[in-house]
């Protein structure tokens, strides 16, 4: 890896566990979920960094995709709530995620944790990413949890947020080898459930997917800003200004432009922690962008 891609690679890394780091201690019961979102992304900004997704902040049964939506005034309770931040410098990705938990079953925050040091300590050029799905499969188990089977870690690449390969978070019978250079987030997702999430009806990011004609006005300028300001990273409706955004986001979304990504949670009443890091594989094993330095 050329050494100015690897700086900026730390230089994302380095901004994201200090801002992770000070979101983490502003979320308690009563305190507003907007603030924290506004602030990890505003802080990631001032820093010399650019959001890579928007700060998902996803509660109890919710394990992936939820953010604050616009004018939102809802605040924590006393919730599993799972803080996961992407910044980029140049496009060079560093993506981590914690769980802070309200809601009083540290155990499950600690399984994640555990499985998410497991997998990283056998990171080395040649390991293969079933190797690492074993291993933090058998780790969640030990402490009487499911892993969250369809849900995975996955490679970073330069403006892609999600690229191969795959990490997965239980044993599976074949995987790929990872290379020197090769960029990956690893994230164990722990349930008290049957450790199969599915989509819900709620929607409150998206990304760029394809460029095609588009009639309505409306739809054309809001393009036109996603285009500009994001490229293919995901965006926040929240992020969007002007008149009649959800309109001509439907448009989008109805024309194949646009890419929902829907909350996605486990079954009603259950919980999911998360853990996750991101790392740089080198010749004699890995470095760890997203830990505090």
């Amino acid at each position: 890896m050329e050494a100015e891609v690897l700086k900026k690679y730390r230089k994302a890394g380095e901004i994201l566990a200090r801002v992770r780091g000070e979101a983490s201690s502003m979320i308690e019961v009563g305190a507003s979920v907007l603030e924290v979102a506004d602030f990890v992304e505003n802080t990631t900004r001032k820093m010399g960094g650019e959001p890579a997704f928007p700060c998902n902040i996803s509660r109890d049964r919710v394990a992936a995709h939820d953010t604050a939506k616009p004018n939102d005034d809802s605040v924590f309770g006393e919730e599993m709530v799972k803080l996961d931040i992407g910044v980029h410098v140049d496009g060079y990705i560093a993506d981590s995620a914690v769980t802070v938990d309200l809601s009083g079953h540290p155990e499950m925050v600690e399984a994640s944790r555990a499985a998410l040091e497991a997998a990283i300590e056998l990171v080395e050029p040649g390991v293969n990413t079933a190797q690492l799905g074993t291993a933090i499969e058998d780790t969640i188990k030990g402490y009487g949890y499911n892993p969250v089977s369809n849900l995975t870690g996955h490679g970073l690449k330069r403006y892609v947020a999600h690229a191969e390969p795959a990490i997965p978070n239980r044993a599976i019978d074949k995987g790929v080898e990872i290379n020197v250079d090769d960029v990956i987030a690893i994230e164990p997702f722990v349930t008290d459930g049957v450790g199969k999430i599915s989509e819900a009806p709620q929607v409150e990011i998206y990304s760029f997917i394809a460029k095609r004609p588009i009639r309505s006005a409306p739809a054309r300028n809001l393009l036109k800003e996603i285009q500009e300001k994001y490229s293919a990273l995901p965006f926040a409706r929240r992020w969007l200004k002007g008149t009649r955004v959800d309109y001509a986001l439907g448009q989008l979304v109805k024309t194949g432009i646009i890419y929902r990504y829907p909350l996605l949670w486990e079954g009603e009443g259950k919980l999911v922690s998360q853990a996750e890091h991101t790392l740089v594989v080198a010749e004699n094993g890995c470095e760890v962008t997203t830990r505090p330095r």
